[in-house]
């Protein structure tokens, strides 16, 4: 592609409306991972004997395990989310403003 193609490409209104969406989505994803990594720093913090605490009674797992897996597995999740979104509506939507370029 020239530098022709590249300013095409730049002045689409679908191409601004992709940056939109993708940077508004993952801006999304980035403010719900920080919230929940921020919360278990503070509940480290401020409440670490409930953290502490075991399950159950004569267990060795403190309720502390499955939350920081659990954060752990959340953030694959969000990350599996985006690459779902991003392999079919961006990608989609990236094809087309190719094509018109193209044209």
């Amino acid at each position: 592609m020239n530098a022709t193609a590249y300013q095409e490409v730049e002045n689409n209104p679908r191409f601004k409306e992709l940056v939109r969406k993708r940077g508004r989505f993952s801006w999304l994803l980035s403010a719900i991972t920080l919230i929940l990594y921020v919360g278990f720093i503070f509940l480290i913090a401020f409440n670490p004997s409930w953290l502490g605490t075991p399950i159950s009674e004569g267990s060795y797992i403190t309720r502390g395990i499955p939350i920081g897996v659990g954060l752990i597995v959340i953030s694959f999740l969000l990350t599996g989310l985006y690459v779902i979104r991003a392999n079919g509506e961006y990608d989609r939507l990236t094809a087309e403003i190719l094509k018109e370029v193209q044209k």
